[in-house]
């Protein structure tokens, strides 16, 4: 079989039967992380899915429009939210906020560096960084006086770009044969869709995969053995310029203080005596960041490792969230009542909300 179809073949199975088990993790436990995940491992699988079959039987405008909406525009965000609602009660909020108002600005430029592609869609990239920096100010209002209802607007933000982009696509008319191609790389590419549905992909790209990537590094952090190295507060009760500039010194500390932590990490991870979160969450940022490289890659002429980037990352995710007890603490055959492994109890670090 050639690669081109085995490898997104194989990738879209994995996905598949990832996103039954989230979706029986779900079933038994509830957690709204859980199904968010799981939307956001079907639209992957749905994406890589018609790759597969575009590489065995060619594209169609169908094939295109279902692979750009579920994997060049909700994939990422989804993912990302679900990171949002597994760290809801954190102050994890300001960082996406933070991701939120960086997808904004983004896209504002994106439209701006290429004012001939995107002639006709100036206002509109301005709207969408006018929402995302509201969105992203409510988000850091409401981490700030710990109401934790935080991630229900960011489910505002990825949902809201979600139904948009169904309607946009609806619209939209495609010329002659209903699809592009990368002449070059022969992947496919938003060439002939309307500017104002492609400017929503670096706006849920940018939210989702940076969501994904920090929130699992912050995670990490919390449940990890942890020196500290720089000292910083969160608390909403000190004084607007203290809290302020602790603020802008955070991002700084956790990455200092991470970086002196991952030594006394390291022996935990070979003495059993650490939390599963940690391996599971820094698999789960290598699963995120590994196919944005490739695709980055494939940008710039580079396919080679397009398809087999993606499969790597889905093989971490899956790793990661297996690992973690938090996601599966019984693991079982989705949908039986047969059990592969039994719950498992483990050490817990003091968290650092």
């Amino acid at each position: 079989m050639d690669a081109n179809v085995f490898l997104p073949a194989v990738t879209a199975l994995l996905s598949g039967v990832f996103f039954l088990a989230l979706i029986d993790q779900w079933r038994i436990r509830r957690r709204g992380y859980q199904l968010i995940w799981a939307l956001g491992m079907l639209f992957f699988s749905i994406a890589v899915l018609c790759e597969a079959i575009a590489a065995a039987a060619g594209w169609n405008e169908t094939i295109y429009r279902a692979w750009y909406l579920t994997g060049a525009v909700w994939t990422a965000g989804w993912l990302g939210l679900g990171n949002a609602f597994l760290l809801g009660r954190t102050r994890f909020g300001y960082s996406f906020a933070l991701c939120l108002f960086f997808a904004g600005l983004f896209t504002f430029l994106t439209a701006r560096r290429d004012p001939v592609i995107y002639a006709d869609a100036s206002t509109i990239a301005m709207l969408y960084f006018l929402a995302a920096a509201v969105l992203a100010l409510a988000v850091s209002v409401e981490t700030y006086f710990q109401n934790w209802r935080w991630p229900w607007m960011a489910l505002l933000a990825v949902g809201g770009a979600t139904v948009l982009s169904i309607a946009l696509m609806a619209m939209a008319e495609l010329p002659e044969p209903g699809y592009a191609l990368d002449p070059q790389t022969g992947v496919p590419i938003a060439a002939i869709l309307p500017p104002e549905l492609r400017l929503l992909t670096p706006f849920m790209n940018i939210t989702g995969a940076f969501a994904l990537i920090l929130g699992a590094v912050f995670s990490a952090y919390v449940f990890m053995p942890k020196r500290r190295i720089l000292d910083y507060s969160l608390d909403p009760a000190q004084s607007g310029d203290s809290f302020l500039f602790n603020l802008f010194i955070a991002p700084i500390a956790i990455s200092v203080n991470f970086v002196a932590s991952l030594p006394g990490a390291l022996k935990a991870l070979f003495t059993g005596n650490i939390n599963s979160r940690v391996p599971a969450t820094l698999l789960i940022a290598m699963g995120a960041f590994i196919p944005a490289l490739t695709d980055s890659l494939n940008r710039f002429g580079s396919t080679e490792w397009f398809q087999l980037g993606k499969l790597i990352g889905v093989l971490l995710l899956l790793a990661g969230f297996l690992v973690s007890t938090e996601t599966f603490s019984v693991i079982r055959v989705p949908f039986t009542s047969i059990v592969l492994r039994g719950a498992r109890s483990e050490p817990r670090e003091a968290t650092e909300h």
